[in-house]
């Protein structure tokens, strides 16, 4: 313990840095066997460090990463390397998995669907209403404001004890938590592999609710696409992909170190678990290809709209060519009776100013049936 807090100092203090104000810290854990399960939430780390236990499985997790020391203390009394620390306090780096000679390391990206209420008098349509950042927010059909968050997940798995970092509290894993209470399924009775299986499997889970959610806005914009000429709507779409790139950005790291772990023993150490990442796998293959889908789709829509728009512009453009068609004849007859000679025989008739005007009508109903005969209008 000695030499690894010699090595702890030697580091550079971690710190937390992300792009949102860090959240209250809150700690819990529940601890179980085959026969028995007990939770708590509890204030001080030293209060679940004395219950670990080899015979029982200890699982705990850490909402919120406000109290860095805590952390930084749970880091020592478990022998969690400074980088380890420093890589979970630091939430704006992509995926990644580690192992080390206790334990085992990966840090996952998680997607938020959060609803909140919106006043629909305060908008008149769908549409993104903050800059292109990790928390996107647009008014969806109901009238509330769907807000779309990435965060992070770190997970630490030691033989008998499984940590979880979650950037921001949350009741992501209560599913997870209820199994093991009332003792469903095989939970109880595996290892912490298994545990950590269930905990990347709920991340992927949310990474399709918040895919799923975003094709009720791609479809909204399709049914737009050839009735609005809104300035913002293009933004809309270029919001919308970079959001779905985004997205994408979260899943492919985690996509390639489930890869990399399938492949390899030393990470999940218990042969049970291989069926189980070989279907975690093919879930983020297909959700790679329904972003790409979703992209293809908000090109086409976004062509779609642009034709249209093109087309609304030559409508008006055939109209001012008809109006400018009618007046070039209209002109030329004004031009030759504006001319200043004094032999012009037709000035000097009583009625020819009338007669001017009757003929210049003439020409311009003569046109007007033309164009309509050949149906240009």
């Amino acid at each position: 313990m000695a030499l690894m807090k010699s090595k702890y100092m030697q580091v550079v203090n971690p710190v937390y840095t992300g792009d949102r104000p860090a959240s209250e810290m809150k700690l819990s854990y529940i601890n179980y066997d085959s026969t028995s399960a007990e939770t708590k939430d509890v204030s001080s780390i030293d209060e679940v460090i004395n219950l670990k236990d080899d015979s029982k499985m200890l699982w705990i997790n850490i909402s919120g990463l406000k109290d860095t020391d805590s952390i930084k203390r749970l880091g020592e009394l478990l022998e969690i390397h400074p980088l380890t620390i420093e890589d979970i306090l630091q939430t704006e780096q992509q995926a990644k998995m580690e192992v080390f000679d206790k334990y085992r390391f990966l840090l996952v990206k998680t997607i938020i669907q959060k609803k909140n209420t919106f006043n629909r008098s305060n908008t008149k349509r769908k549409m993104f209403f903050l800059p292109f950042r990790k928390d996107k927010r647009f008014v969806s059909q109901d009238g509330n404001t769907d807000e779309l968050i990435i965060t992070q997940v770190g997970i630490v798995i030691m033989k008998n004890v499984l940590l979880t970092f979650q950037e921001l509290s949350r009741g992501a894993f209560e599913g997870i938590r209820r199994k093991i209470l009332e003792n469903t399924g095989e939970i109880r009775k595996m290892e912490t592999d298994y545990l950590a299986y269930l905990i990347i499997d709920k991340i992927v889970d949310e990474y399709f609710n918040s895919i799923n959610h975003l094709e009720e806005h791609i479809e909204n914009l399709e049914e737009r696409a050839t009735r609005t000429s809104d300035d913002t709507y293009i933004e809309e779409i270029q919001e919308t992909k970079k959001y779905l790139l985004l997205v994408k950005k979260a899943i492919l790291p985690l996509k390639n170190n489930l890869l990399i772990i399938s492949r390899q023993e030393s990470f999940f150490q218990t042969g049970e678990i291989k069926p189980f990442l070989q279907d975690l796998l093919e879930n983020l293959d297909h959700a790679v290809m329904q972003i790409e889908h979703y992209r293809e789709w908000l090109s086409s829509v976004m062509e779609v709209n642009l034709s249209v728009l093109s087309y609304q512009l030559n409508k008006v453009m055939k109209v001012l060519a008809m109006i400018s068609a009618i007046f070039i004849p209209l002109s030329f007859i004004a031009g030759i009776y504006g001319m200043n000679f004094d032999v012009m025989p037709e000035l000097r008739y009583n009625f020819g100013y009338f007669i001017v005007l009757g003929v210049m009508f003439l020409v311009a109903t003569i046109m007007i049936i033309v164009f309509k005969i050949r149906k240009w209008f």
